[in-house]
């Protein structure tokens, strides 16, 4: 796997480089701003880019705008140290794979790994400052077991993880998701984690 590193302060850059290489991924380059992402990810075509969100000249969600009007496929892991649900639910409506806290360095590794394999990753912490929305605040029609899943959804869990959690079959997963998505009149489950986040 290689990977390009965008972020403005550049001892972040360095300490992710390091732990980067050390777990044998390549980093191809590195970028201070938002327009250098946008031209490191058209010259290297990484297979994942690890970016800051807020830079100056042009933000994380800017950059990430234009890199996926280059290539819809881009695999876009953000980090930061704000826990803003509005850069949730923007970062996901754009097709964003992953937002994590610059706080978490241990799990920076597992969350490249995870988005290259093609899962969304949330930060836990940032999967519990919006917890606070209650059921009535996402659906009335949902029930209690559709909210759980819903939940685990948009913390980027597959259906055999939430199998696993809530100790169901794959196959009643899918149903229940199948579900929710003709009563919410969504189109798949990255639109269900958005409906989740907005709310």
């Amino acid at each position: 796997m290689n990977i390009v590193i965008v972020d403005d302060d550049y001892l972040v850059v360095n300490s992710l480089k390091t732990i980067v290489t050390a777990s044998e991924i390549e980093v191809l380059a590195v970028g201070h701003n938002g327009m250098e992402a946008v031209k490191l990810y058209e010259e290297y075509s990484p297979d994942l880019i690890l970016m800051d969100i807020r830079m100056e000249e042009m933000n994380g969600i800017e950059a990430s705008k234009e890199i996926l009007k280059i290539d819809s496929n881009a695999k876009i892991l953000l980090i930061t140290t704000f826990q803003d649900d509005e850069y949730i639910s923007e970062a996901l409506s754009l097709g964003c794979k992953g937002y994590i806290l610059k706080q978490n360095i241990h799990g920076i590794i597992p969350a490249i790994n995870a988005v290259y394999s093609g899962n969304h990753v949330f930060d836990s912490k940032i999967v519990s400052s919006i917890q606070h929305h209650s059921k009535k605040n996402i659906n009335i029609d949902l029930t209690d077991r559709e909210f759980d899943i819903l939940l685990l959804v948009a913390e980027g869990l597959n259906n055999k993880e939430i199998a696993d959690k809530l100790y169901l079959s794959e196959g009643t997963v899918r149903n229940y998701i199948s579900s929710m998505l003709e009563k919410l009149s969504l189109r798949d489950r990255t639109q269900l984690a958005i409906y989740y986040y907005k709310l």
